[in-house]
């Protein structure tokens, strides 16, 4: 093995690091908590180590969010791939959304409700956004008719995110969480 090759090792070690420490420091504590100085403490390097990495908590932030919308890629494509059928592969999709936005509250704002560095809506947006969209696009296919896929994908997207994130700061009633996702689900699969 070369130096190169090991340097380049250990740099991406210490990225996966630094954004693993922020993830958890966030889920235990919110993102207020989640400062260079206190991430520096946390891993055991100097501020200056951090900052030859990212620019900041903003590029920090939108490195843990990449990874969220990976895993959520993954957890949509499961659910909408194990369906028998496009309205249960939406229902099921959504349920999966949701209980992702529930159980990762910290990383859900990261993607979604914090302003991070990352290219929405756009070609230059990291693949793992891509990923995540075309999962929400596969599951409205089917119901599509003469609207455009991508902005049905995308009102169905808002309408899962406004939901979800109205009931999480208190103006939805949480006991009616089911009946207004099978609502939308029936309004989008009709």
């Amino acid at each position: 093995m070369s130096i190169q090759t090991r340097r380049e090792r250990e740099r991406a070690e210490r990225e996966k690091l630094i954004v693993t420490a922020a993830r958890e420091l966030a889920e235990a504590e919110g993102w207020d908590a989640v400062t260079t100085r206190r991430l520096a403490a946390e891993i055991e390097y100097s501020q200056p180590v951090l900052y030859s990495h990212f620019r900041g908590k903003d590029a920090i932030m939108a490195a843990v969010a990449v990874e969220g919308f990976a895993e959520l890629a993954a957890e949509l494509r499961k659910a909408r791939t194990a369906a028998a059928a496009p309205d249960r592969a939406l229902a099921d999709v959504a349920a999966a959304y949701a209980d992702f936005a529930e159980r990762r509250p910290s990383l859900y704002d990261a993607m979604f409700t914090h302003a991070v560095d990352l290219p929405f809506a756009s070609p230059d947006a990291p693949a793992a956004l891509h990923e995540g969209f075309g999962e929400l696009c596969e599951s409205v296919r089917p119901f599509a008719g003469e609207d455009d896929l991508e902005t049905l994908a995308e009102t169905f997207w808002s309408g899962l995110h406004g939901l979800l994130t109205l009931m999480r700061n208190g103006r939805l009633r949480r006991e009616e969480h089911d009946h207004r996702l099978a609502i939308l689900i029936r309004r989008f699969s009709a």
